[in-house]
């Protein structure tokens, strides 16, 4: 997680001192670790990372309490979401200018694209910051097991998965994939959109493809740990 955290920033995909990951640590989901209130992704430590219970009604007024946005939106899918192990939120540049967008599908123009065929849903009723109703709001429709990115109109994206390296390896891809399109849109010409039939199968194998998160966590990992990097303290 706190990698995760590091390479976040460094690919500036943060958003100052806002935005959060988590991550489950019990059987139901319902208790997991977050990164800490206002604190800058690129000094996130392992040890920093808050303990919480989605359950416990009393999380707010405690010392060390989280970002309440970040308590209402990752506390309500940990709490009503036991597939969601990791979940990672951010506002980053090319996924929010595509939930900007009136229409803010993502067509499978190329292999990035085309990993998140049928496998988004696009939260079109946003209602401002994402405290506890809100952020309930948005856990409710993350219903379809196959559905692991949650487009939020007027706001950012949303990515859950099994752990880290495959929440994050998705979040990645989905940041590179918002940018082929938004680049493609830019140039005003035709898009060579893919086929429904081959679009699916391109997204099955991207689903099956062997090892390829945990892998680039473990080079990340590898970078960070090379540099001398605190991170995992």
């Amino acid at each position: 997680m706190a990698a995760a955290f590091r390479w976040t920033e460094r690919l500036n995909m943060h958003e100052a001192v806002a935005n959060h990951f988590s991550l489950a640590v019990n059987d139901d989901g319902s208790q997991f670790l977050m990164n800490p209130n206002q604190m800058h992704f690129a000094r996130i430590k392992a040890s920093d990372l808050l303990f919480l219970d989605a359950n416990d009604p009393d999380t707010m007024d405690k010392p060390g309490a989280p970002d309440p946005t970040a308590w209402g939106l990752h506390g309500s899918i940990h709490r009503l979401c036991p597939q969601a192990r990791c979940v990672m939120h951010v506002h980053s540049i090319h996924a929010t200018v595509l939930a900007s967008l009136a229409d803010s599908n993502l067509p499978p123009i190329d292999q990035n694209t085309a990993t998140f065929y049928n496998r988004y849903v696009i939260d079109e009723e946003f209602g401002g910051l994402a405290f506890g109703d809100e952020g309930a709001r948005c856990a409710s429709m993350l219903t379809d097991p196959k559905v692991k990115t949650m487009i939020m109109g007027n706001h950012g994206v949303l990515i859950i998965g099994d752990n880290p390296a495959d929440t994050f390896n998705r979040l990645y891809y989905f940041e590179r994939a918002a940018e082929t399109y938004i680049r493609a849109l830019q140039t005003g010409q035709k898009l060579r959109v893919l086929s429904d039939e081959i679009a699916e199968k391109t997204a099955q194998e991207l689903d099956d493809y062997p090892g390829q998160a945990e892998a680039h966590m473990r080079e990340i990992m590898a970078v960070l740990d090379a540099e001398g990097s605190d991170y995992a303290s």
